[in-house]
């Protein structure tokens, strides 16, 4: 039998504060702890999205989970940055994790929920997701009928984005940072790069839309994305 506090996971969205659900509007605030991840000296996208509803007296966990490491580096820092959020739940105080768009797609609290999911209780409230906020954010339909959706990673090698992008109707390339100028030329070396939609931030007051050959690639953040619609129109 699990005891101690109940681990919430909840989704806080793409970054318009209005996307919140109101179940994780109803979490998020009737729980005594709120924890939350960031990059190092940076201020956390997630706290910042549900600041305005915060009541102002719940005790604040700060998380940091690096990216980019090779996976046993990564194990053994994320196994340490779970244990404050532990440590309340142990001591059974419920917390609630924020994360940016859904916990379970590309969300950093899987990372929470499998190291402590199994000691304590634990519920997880989806969020809507970029993969939804940006197509609409952009104004085009994603997928008709049978249309298949494939999402993909920027980070991937280019043979393998290229067998990908052949293969689908529609795709989503997340993660693009550093890692812009290759996607860009794959999309012109296939021929789809004028389906192409780019955008950045989406829903928040820092959203941009450009042209995928007006974007300098020097200034893409990680939280980008580049949609390629179906070519059907229904």
């Amino acid at each position: 039998m699990k005891t101690g506090g109940r681990l919430y996971g909840i989704g806080v969205g793409p970054g318009d504060p209005e996307l919140l659900t109101l179940k994780a509007l109803r979490l998020l605030q009737s729980a005594p702890v709120i924890a939350y991840q960031s990059a190092t000296d940076r201020e956390s996208i997630a706290r910042k999205i549900v600041s305005q509803y915060l009541p102002g007296n719940q005790i604040e966990v700060l998380y940091h989970l690096p990216r980019a490491l090779e996976p046993e580096k990564a194990k053994s820092i994320y196994d340490q940055e779970v244990e404050p959020i532990a440590d309340h739940l142990a001591s059974g105080r419920d917390v609630v994790v924020l994360c940016e768009g859904d916990p379970f797609f590309y969300g950093s609290f899987m990372y929470i929920f499998t190291r402590l999911s199994d000691k304590y209780q634990t519920e997880v409230v989806p969020g809507i997701s970029s993969l939804m906020a940006c197509p609409v954010s952009l104004g085009v339909p994603f997928t008709y009928y049978n249309d298949i959706l494939t999402v993909l990673p920027a980070t991937l090698p280019t043979e393998m984005l290229i067998t990908h992008l052949l293969a689908t109707d529609a795709a989503a390339i997340m993660k693009l940072g550093r890692h812009f100028t290759k996607v860009r030329d794959i999309l012109h070396q296939l021929g789809i790069a004028s389906r192409a939609k780019y955008i950045e931030r989406a829903t928040t007051t820092q959203q941009r839309i450009l042209p995928l050959d007006e974007v300098n690639p020097e200034e893409v953040p990680y939280f980008s994305m580049i949609v390629i619609p179906t070519k059907q129109k229904l």
